[in-house]
């Protein structure tokens, strides 16, 4: 599933607990993972992965990439726990 433009926003939500955004963008969040992981630069994953325009905005870009995929490490160590104990907000 690609990611729309109008469904993503700059800054993923903040806080302790797993969000419907969050369940919504979860393979984006995973795929930024593996990205960063595999050594993707931050500009190719933004491109490929959120659908963003890096040469148009890439200050926004850049910004966009890294909350998302800050909140994708939170996702892997803290919220999954969330996710398997079946909480939800």
């Amino acid at each position: 599933m690609r990611v729309t433009i109008s469904s993503l926003q700059d800054v993923p939500p903040q806080g302790a607990v797993v969000t419907d955004y969050d369940r919504r963008h979860m393979a984006q969040y995973m795929r930024l993972l593996d990205a960063a992981g595999e050594g993707a630069s931050w500009h190719e994953a933004a491109q490929i992965i959120l659908g963003l325009d890096t040469q148009k905005e890439p200050e926004r870009a850049r910004l966009v990439h890294d909350a998302h995929l800050e909140r994708a490490h939170w996702l892997s160590s803290e919220g999954y726990r969330q996710l398997a104990a079946g909480r939800t907000n």
